[in-house]
């Protein structure tokens, strides 16, 4: 695929979507795994902007998809331009209905105290 390198693929979470969501239409709907790893792969490495600098979410695109892990290089964007795409992974936590205490190999306790849940979107601008 031939991909207009002026509009890189955009890879965001949820402060960084807020920030590019300045100005223009929008068009957002949700992607399963698979097509999120999907639509990664098909970008070379240099077509690709990671536009946050949390850890947790690089596990997400590493570990949980499945994506061979690639050095995408990190920019801030205050602004996507028409015809530019993005894949969004949204991190949803909640607090823990139960706390269970679980004792680890040296022996030392720990609590659960909240679910951590991602999902992904596909965000392109219109206009």
């Amino acid at each position: 695929m031939d991909y207009n390198r002026d509009l890189p693929l955009l890879l965001l979470d949820n402060s960084s979507m807020m920030s590019v969501l300045n100005e223009g239409e929008f068009k957002c709907n949700n992607l399963t795994f698979e097509e999120a790893k999907h639509i990664i792969e098909i970008h070379e490495q240099d077509d690709v902007l990671r536009c946050f600098s949390d850890q947790d979410i690089e596990t997400v695109i590493y570990d949980y998809l499945g994506i061979e892990k690639r050095n995408f290089e990190y920019k801030r964007i205050r602004n996507m331009r028409p015809g530019q795409d993005a894949v969004v992974f949204k991190l949803y936590i909640t607090a823990s209905g139960t706390q269970p205490v679980i004792k680890a190999d040296d022996g030392v306790e720990a609590k659960k105290i909240q679910n951590v849940y991602v999902y992904c979107q596909h965000l392109t601008r219109l206009a």
